[in-house]
């Protein structure tokens, strides 16, 4: 996906968290931010890819501050907040066990999301709300015969905290008989989870944990490591969650393979690209 004009102050705002939690140094946050705006200004075009371009600022971040994982204690706030919610989230499911409810808090998951919401939003409030929302696009008949008619899936997970829900979703995948292989980040970036958090998580239990081989905001296809390239390929059916992954993948030739988007359309840009309302919570097939 491309970037809009409504990107720019999403970046800044972005740089500006991501520099507050990094560093007390005013004048590194300075010298940094003079460099961000010296990296937009050169790079900031209709034609730039919009995840490409803030993984990129993320990493000059992380690399002149000297800090790896800014979003660490955020990345600890977005478990507990998923905890807490978690016996609210099984009550719904006991109460309707379809595959749509659990597609369904699967995407209520992904709110936790601290690159597309500030650090000052009451986002247990969102979540509470959001549980009682329908899905604005649901391919849920398709999604559910991709379900019947593979034997392997690739799941690519997006934040720490939303895989708490995401291990809901495995399991009634896991009714299907299908093998699950789920992808992480190799290196931290914004709250994304990496391999240490799936862990924590016990997203093990599901099955394979493999790594993308880098640190991007979502997917980006030319920063993928060799081996994760042949995890791509051999597998023709794809589960995306988040928007980061959605920017991605909507870069590179899909056509050989069936691929759903589970998101929540959390900018203005995401829901025009899709052509949904902001705040939608979408489930779709490529």
């Amino acid at each position: 996906m491309k970037i809009s004009y409504e990107c720019g102050p999403c970046f800044l705002r972005q740089a500006r968290e991501a520099l507050d939690l990094s560093t007390d140094d005013e004048s590194l946050k300075m010298e940094i931010m003079e460099e961000i705006f010296k990296f937009l200004s050169n790079n900031f075009t209709p034609k730039t890819n919009s995840n490409s371009t803030g993984s990129a600022m993320h990493k000059l971040i992380r690399d002149k501050t000297g800090c790896s994982d800014p979003y660490r204690e955020e990345k600890i706030q977005g478990n507990e907040i998923a905890l807490k919610y978690l016996p609210d989230v099984k009550k719904i499911l006991k109460q309707d066990n379809s595959l749509e409810n659990y597609v369904k808090i699967a995407i209520v998951g992904n709110i936790l999301d601290f690159g597309a919401f500030t650090l000052e939003d009451d986002i247990e409030t969102v979540i509470k709300t959001s549980l009682k929302k329908d899905l604005a696009v649901k391919d849920i008949d398709e999604f559910e015969n991709s379900l019947k008619t593979h034997d392997r899936v690739l799941y690519l997970v997006d934040n720490t905290g939303e895989i708490v829900f995401d291990k809901l979703l495995f399991e009634k995948i896991r009714e299907f008989d299908l093998k699950i292989t789920i992808a992480v980040k190799s290196e931290p970036v914004l709250n994304d989870a990496c391999m240490a958090e799936a862990l924590d998580a016990g997203l093990d239990e599901f099955g394979e944990i493999v790594e993308i081989g880098c640190g991007t905001v979502g997917y980006v296809d030319s920063e993928i490591s060799d081996d994760f390239r042949e995890i791509f390929k051999s597998h023709d059916f794809i589960i995306s969650k988040g928007m980061g992954n959605y920017e991605g993948l909507t870069e590179i030739d899909l056509s050989d393979k069936d691929v759903y988007f589970l998101l929540c359309a959390k900018c203005n840009t995401i829901s025009r690209d899709i052509g949904v309302n902001l705040h939608d919570m979408l489930l779709f097939k490529k």
